[in-house]
């Protein structure tokens, strides 16, 4: 039998302001347990919340991004349930009147693009974080993390894999760290995502019973996650079995995902206008401000990369796929005049360090001053390629300065063209039977002749010296 999946991500986004939604609380991450609360964060009786004006700013510059109407009147709920991490009972967001609704984000998966729509973006407060792990038996709660500003971004049911969920995932990421609203970091929980999963026969119109998987924050895990869950749910429909719509956590290390709980509906939380925060009047002026003072999106970049610069799509794609890469590019580009062989160092050298370390470029030791100098130093012929290599390495060990590595150890490229010449004689006379092959007419062995001078030089030789001077030599041989 054939199916179909469905799916919808609710992608939780943690707002880069300095205070809380409502509170002056600070949003600083990894301080000392309950040193960043306030009175209104732990709910104490007769505090007033009082919203934060850049919150809703950071969430208007995303609706505005993603083509969304902006509701200039939006008004705050509660939504009320227990848990231990959330002090006073209930939730402050928005439900009845979301700041933005009615978006939509392009995806890129494999050989094709997609449009996913989002339904709505709202604003809300954070809950605090359980410790599960410090004290035995005992489980401890953080309350740092509440009250800091979220932008739950609600995507409609379009989603038809988990590679689609994984590109939906990050092109959202790529977004809001471009719009520097957020600062991406899933390790440090920026941002997080519940996923829905549900399966249908092929050609079904009735959407089949979903299952939300809680709390993921990484794109290895939601692909992870959502695979499990789909040949769960149609292992369980093949024997004869129902799914039950619940909440389910999944486990990495089992890589299975679990039931939490039964799913709630919104009947459950009975929501209601929160009577302390009065509606929020976003004015003319300031949508008008906020547009004006939108920054270069990612598809601005690589256009402007790809017809003002000259880059390749490949490499225009893949330094605009990231801010830091993208600042990078630019800052580094600015300390030299050669912006394409910095691309081509970033989409090669560099992104292989990135990959093997598995991190951001701008969590290296790697500095754009650093790199421009770098590149530079090819340019103009300070060192060779196959050196630079060895500096970008070592400065990617210990962050140390480009001419002070070239200086130390000696690695000025040689650009003598008689010590060159010599150096390549002795290749010659060393290697006869070499010789007389290529003269036979085998070209390709001209390459060997130039790997051994500057086996000779250390790579320090000037490649396009030697390869002048290497072929007068050859071809004026008798």
């Amino acid at each position: 039998m054939s199916w179909e999946t469905v799916i919808g991500l609710e992608i939780h986004v943690q707002l880069s302001t300095k205070s809380k939604l409502f509170s002056g609380g600070s949003t600083e991450f990894g301080a000392e347990s309950n040193t960043h609360v306030d009175l209104i964060d732990m709910g104490l009786p007769g505090v007033l919340p009082v919203a934060n004006k850049e919150a809703f700013y950071k969430a208007i510059r995303f609706g505005l991004a993603t083509g969304a109407n902006i509701n200039q009147t939006s008004s705050f709920d509660r939504k009320n349930y227990f848990y231990p991490d959330l002090p006073k009972g209930y939730q402050i967001t928005q439900m009845a009147q979301p700041i933005v609704e009615k978006g939509s984000i392009k995806i890129a998966v494999d050989d094709y693009e997609k449009e996913i729509n989002i339904t709505r973006a709202h604003l809300e407060e954070d809950a605090g974080k359980s410790i599960h792990d410090m004290f035995e038996g005992e489980t401890g709660v953080d309350l740092n993390r509440a009250g800091t500003p979220l932008l739950e971004i609600v995507s409609e049911p379009e989603i038809s894999s988990a590679k689609e969920a994984v590109a939906y995932f990050k092109a959202i990421r790529q977004l809001v760290t471009f719009l520097d609203i957020c600062d991406g970091n899933m390790a440090q929980g920026s941002m997080r995502c519940d996923v829905n999963v549900s399966i249908k026969k092929s050609g079904d119109k009735e959407l089949g019973t979903r299952a939300e998987l809680k709390n993921i924050n990484s794109f290895k895990f939601i692909e992870k996650a959502i695979n499990f869950e789909i040949d769960r749910q149609i292992r369980l429909i093949e024997n004869g079995e129902c799914v039950v719509q619940e909440t389910r956590l999944y486990d990495s290390e089992k890589n299975e995902t679990r039931s939490m709980r039964s799913k709630e509906e919104a009947n459950d939380y009975r929501y209601f206008p929160c009577p302390d925060l009065l509606p929020v009047i976003i004015s003319d002026k300031e949508l008008k401000e906020i547009k004006e003072n939108l920054p270069e999106l990612p598809e601005e970049k690589e256009m402007r990369y790809i017809q003002e610069i000259g880059l390749e799509e490949s490499e225009a794609k893949i330094i605009s796929s990231s801010k830091a890469m993208a600042n990078m590019f630019e800052e580094a580009s600015s300390k030299t005049n050669d912006a394409k062989l910095i691309a081509k160092w970033l989409v090669g050298d560099v992104s292989a360090l990135l990959n093997k370390d598995n991190i951001e470029i701008d969590e290296s030791n790697l500095s754009a001053e650093n790199f421009g100098i770098l590149i530079e130093r090819i340019s103009d012929n300070t060192i060779s390629g196959k050196i630079a290599k060895s500096v970008l390495e070592e400065i990617w060990e210990n962050g140390s300065n480009v001419d002070e590595i070239i200086k130390t150890k000696g690695l000025i490229q040689i650009q003598d063209e008689s010590l060159l010449e010599e150096i390549a004689s002795k290749v010659i006379d060393a290697n006869p039977d070499q010789v007389a092959t290529y003269k036979s007419g085998k070209d390709k062995l001209f390459g060997f002749f130039v790997g051994q001078v500057m086996k000779e030089t250390q790579g320090k030789a000037n490649p396009k010296s030697v390869n002048l001077i290497l072929k007068e030599l050859l071809d004026n041989l008798n």
